[in-house]
């Protein structure tokens, strides 16, 4: 048997290792940091107190219960040693037949120490649970306040970045203010503060169709969120927001959806990166200089297909097609059968701008509204793993849009000791 070491069990490992179940040519080895695979594109929902985390979560071990040639190391890769084919983790070393790297990206902060250090990003359950725990916070700190100015910095939320996740993020954030704040914080009489989506581009939803920025900017914008195109986050200063434009706004949340890059593997030469610290690969996803590594997901580079010549786009549908298609590869090795090139098959992107509202942009055609609404929530439905968590997230939905006050507005803070 073949030894495969996936790190990573996001979208892209995962479907991999799926694949790959029960083949008696390969044992899988499936190494995370996290004991779970969870579903990052609804993380702004947890992070919002509108779904709990346990919804979007499932434990790889229980995942690969009575699949006989997968297991799981908890573990984060520190260092790939190529010339002995192992890798050192966290938690011991591993040996490799073949390594798959799959460790998908992180929050770019573009080199400011001061948003790194202050600014919330949200690409994991960790990052969104202390998004939710923050503002909740922050609101109870601006209700104890008798200073204006200082309640306001409380209650003011400026998120940098207005693709999917920020024009997500501040429509739900924009939906909680509408249909909660009254009622959890009757201390409050008026709406004290504001809601800011920056954005450095000229419209929203930057790599989406016309039809799907003017429909965001049109319901954004009229849920009151304050919207500033062409325009950067360049400091966070003393819960002070500074602009490009030279403007500055006071609030005691900052969070970030501006940027990501690939996680950093080091062991690898600089030479086969590209730009985003991406990893240069082949038509098959074999790395650039290696026999027995590969790269798949958002973590790659892959520049043979003309109609992707810059790389494909950081996109779940991409990275389930490589993991898919490695698989078979790898299948068709130990067969001695010809390998097959990728191929993306393009099958359109979505956000949710708010309740009842968002936009579907297919391969041949956008639309928008209650009936793209209701095509995201099914969608987002199926990836989740166990019919479990969709039943109890599609509950969820229903009683919180039905009744505009979910009930999770938990703020739980584990003890450090």
């Amino acid at each position: 048997m073949k030894k495969i070491v996936i790190v990573g069990g996001g979208f892209a490992g995962l479907n991999l290792a799926k694949a790959l179940a029960n083949n008696q040519h390969f044992e899988v080895v499936l190494v995370d940091r996290n004991n779970y695979h969870f579903f990052p594109p609804l993380l702004y929902q947890v992070s919002t107190a509108f779904i709990e985390a346990s919804n979007i979560s499932y434990p790889y071990r229980k995942l690969f219960q009575g699949q006989i040639n997968i297991r799981f190391f908890m573990g984060g890769l520190q260092k790939v040693v190529p010339g002995l084919n192992t890798i050192e983790t966290t938690a011991g070393s591993l040996v490799y037949d073949y390594l798959v790297l799959a460790m998908g990206t992180e929050t770019n902060f573009f080199g400011n120490e001061n948003v790194s250090k202050k600014a919330l990003p949200m690409k994991t359950i960790d990052e969104a649970l202390t998004i939710r725990n923050h503002i909740l916070l922050s609101m109870e700190k601006a209700v104890r306040s008798n200073n204006p100015d200082e309640k306001r910095k409380y209650a003011n939320i400026v998120i940098a970045g207005g693709g999917p996740t920020g024009v997500e993020m501040a429509g739900m954030l924009a939906e909680m203010g509408r249909n909660i704040v009254k009622k959890d914080y009757p201390e409050v009489i008026s709406r004290v503060g504001k809601l800011y989506l920056i954005d450095g581009g000229p419209a929203l939803l930057g790599p989406m169709s016309k039809t799907a920025q003017q429909e965001a900017l049109k319901v954004i914008t009229g849920l009151d969120v304050q919207v500033m195109s062409d325009t950067l986050v360049k400091d966070y200063i003393d819960d002070t927001v500074i602009l490009s434009t030279g403007e500055t706004i006071s609030a005691a949340t900052l969070i970030w959806a501006s940027g990501v890059i690939a996680r950093e593997v080091p062991g690898l030469p600089a030479d086969i990166l590209s730009k985003g610290r991406r990893i240069m690969v082949d038509d098959i996803n074999r790395v650039k200089g290696f026999e027995n590594i590969f790269a798949i997901g958002d973590q790659c580079s892959q520049t043979f297909d003309s109609r992707y010549p810059h790389g494909h786009p950081q996109l779940a549908q991409v990275a389930i097609q490589q993991g898919q298609l490695l698989a078979t590869n790898l299948i068709r090795s130990v067969e001695n059968k010809p390998l097959k090139s990728f191929s993306y098959k393009d099958k359109g992107s979505m956000a949710i701008i708010s309740k009842y509202k968002a936009v579907v942009d297919l391969p041949k055609g956008s639309f928008k509204g209650f009936f793209a609404w209701l095509v995201w929530l099914f969608i987002h439905l199926i990836p989740l793993v166990g019919f479990r968590n969709k039943l109890k997230i599609a509950l969820n939905w229903l009683w919180s849009f039905v009744t505009n006050d979910p009930t999770l507005r938990l703020i739980i803070r584990p003890d450090k000791k």
